[in-house]
């Protein structure tokens, strides 16, 4: 097969990965509601990484030696898109509305723009048209999240600790795509899994303590739904994500994080029977037209 050929197979192969996990990932929103019928959100945090690394290991039984260096940078890793994240978000969604929290952490992708210009990273050479998906793919988030409500209140200490997750996460994929380049991407995942997990489990036990584990055992739907978590949206889809990382650079593959909230809408609307509006439909519509302008700038450019 041609250069040419096997980098276009690579691209598909980037945005199906992409699209997947954020299919499931827009999933994991409605299967944590289930999960927090017996447990605190910082709880669920290590019992999502300890699963997704054990299941890591299932998938990729191989060691993997690191310099310390890299080591340390895996640690960091962890803590950006792993324990700190999701303690940032969680703690956000009990200081203000969920719609605040879903709205400014779909901010990531334009933050990891930025980011991307001041760490000059190849393939993310950026124009107008990513600007200008951003623009129209965050108006269609603000209309999903809002789904026909129209009210959205500030609150500072809440909303800033969203934003901090959004810049965690954006902090996260500049990182981790040197190390998807240079190692096997399952054991790579796996990696900031230990890292998430040890970190988390301290952030836990100095704010909820150690959950009962007894509801995992004795409730089908809360096994379920940390099975889901813990081995599809986190081991599986982790490591296609930084696949996509890979072959399509951090820009692009974090666009399609704009489209999350409208997963979450719909999947509530199947499972839970939340309502959905017209207005999150026109969202969707305008979140499609950011990715296609952004994923443009892409296709002009060559990369």
């Amino acid at each position: 097969m041609s250069e040419i050929g096997a980098t276009r197979n690579q691209k598909i192969t980037g945005h199906l990965f992409a699209l997947f996990t954020t299919l499931v990932w827009g999933s994991c929103f409605v299967l944590t509601k289930v999960m927090l019928n017996a447990f605190t959100p910082i709880q669920i945090i290590p019992l999502r990484m300890g699963l997704a690394y054990l299941a890591l290991w299932a998938l990729r039984p191989k060691t993997l030696k690191l310099p310390w260096k890299d080591e340390l940078m895996f640690i960091l890793i962890g803590i950006t898109g792993g324990s700190v994240y999701f303690f940032l978000q969680n703690t956000a969604a009990a200081h203000t509305s969920a719609a605040n929290v879903s709205i400014l952490v779909s901010m990531s992708p334009i933050i990891t723009v930025i980011l991307a210009q001041f760490f000059s990273q190849r393939g993310e050479k950026l124009g107008k048209w990513v600007y200008m998906g951003a623009v129209v793919a965050i108006a269609g988030v603000i209309m999903v999240v809002l789904n026909g409500t129209l009210t959205f209140h500030l609150s500072p200490l809440g909303d800033l600790l969203a934003l901090a997750a959004a810049l965690m996460w954006a902090v996260y994929s500049i990182l981790i795509k040197k190390y998807t380049e240079r190692y096997d991407n399952f054991l790579v995942t796996r990696r900031v899994f230990l890292w998430a997990f040890l970190t988390a489990v301290p952030l836990m036990l100095i704010t909820d303590g150690m959950p009962s584990l007894t509801p995992l055992f004795t409730q089908p739907g809360i096994l379920l739904s940390w099975l889901f978590l813990g081995v599809f949206g986190n081991a599986v889809c982790f490591a296609l994500w930084n696949i996509a990382f890979k072959n399509l650079g951090v820009v692009i593959t974090n666009n399609y994080l704009y489209a999350t909230p409208f997963v979450t809408v719909v999947v509530g609307w199947l499972l839970l029977g939340e309502k959905i509006s017209l207005m999150s439909i026109l969202g969707a519509v305008l979140i499609t037209l950011g990715v296609i302008f952004a994923n443009k700038q892409t296709a002009k450019t060559g990369e």
